[in-house]
């Protein structure tokens, strides 16, 4: 098979498990059926959002959803049974390492939705716990493989969260590990992931603020002929103005996609439906103009 993807990505993501019944709906533990039910509606309403803003113009052959099988199997199915890009996540929520969510049975799951891609979210930094690091690393290679034996695409989402020893470096200010060492450690991983096998076709990068880091992250994303791998960039729930300054750190670097962004573009619609100050129809047509926003600021950059 040919590694890589070939055409831009503009992804709205709202897989979140763990971290989305804690944080939004104060669940603690195993959800029960009345409180799956709400958290599915909540995750219908991101796509209603994204769907509207497909019918406003929004590139269906680029747009795309990040959405889990847990609250948003069917979701995931009017989504692919409309033709649209779906990814949909094969991790355990809320680990330090990587871990298959649904163990050995991983491809049966895989094969019953057949997403257009398989997503990972790993927390990895080569300077942290080297145990954890190699208990990831066995689990990724398996899935690479069994990945790319078939012909499947393959999504990436790295986060390098700072060690104690790399805050004290900058004086424990979380802006600066981001600016001045997270893209060196976000370097080295890609290179200690790509050696040991792991071959994704896009990379769901953290947002950079120099476009020079986008471009040396690119560089050792397709390095060594990886020349169709690509990079989108994420979110990591920041404010608006963050994003698009990440988004325009990236458009138009050769390798980079787009993006795959979350809670900047529904977290506030969500809460405010919830809390009966927002009706599902206006948080929707919110979500939806987010998204847009979102896309022309990239494209508008490239």
């Amino acid at each position: 098979m040919t590694l890589g993807y070939d055409s831009q990505l503009f992804i709205l993501a709202f897989d979140h498990r763990g971290s989305f019944q804690k944080k939004m709906f104060g669940i603690e533990g195993e959800p029960d059926a009345a409180e799956t039910a709400r958290i599915s509606d909540a995750k219908a309403v991101i796509f209603d959002g994204f769907a509207r803003a497909i019918e406003q113009g929004a590139p269906a052959g680029e747009a795309g959803i990040l959405v889990d099988e847990q609250f948003g199997a069917d979701i995931a199915r009017k989504a692919l049974a409309n033709g649209w890009i779906v990814a949909m996540p094969v991790e355990r929520s809320g680990l330090d390492w990587f871990e298959f969510e649904y163990g050995d049975d991983f491809g049966r799951h895989i094969e019953e939705f057949n997403p257009t891609f398989s997503k990972i979210l790993v927390r990895y930094n080569p300077e942290g716990d080297t145990a954890i690091n190699r208990r990831s690393v066995e689990g990724l290679r398996r899935l690479s493989d069994w990945l790319h034996e078939r012909d499947r695409k393959f999504l990436f989402e790295l986060l390098v969260p700072a060690e104690p020893h790399q805050l004290e470096r900058v004086g424990g200010d979380e802006a600066r590990y981001d600016l001045e060492v997270r893209p060196d450690l976000m370097h080295t991983a890609i290179g200690e992931l790509q050696d040991a096998g792991i071959e994704p076709d896009v990379w769901k990068i953290e947002g950079l603020d120099r476009r020079e880091d986008c471009e040396r992250i690119a560089a050792q994303a397709r390095r060594g002929g990886r020349d169709g791998v690509g990079c989108v960039v994420l979110g990591r729930g920041a404010n608006a103005e963050k994003v698009e300054a990440w988004l325009r750190a990236g458009a138009g670097v050769p390798g980079y996609l787009g993006f795959a962004i979350g809670r900047t573009i529904w977290w506030d619609q969500l809460k405010g439906y919830l809390a009966g100050t927002l009706e599902r129809a206006e948080a929707a047509a919110q979500i939806a103009a987010n998204y847009r926003r979102a896309i022309d600021v990239y494209t508008g950059a490239v």
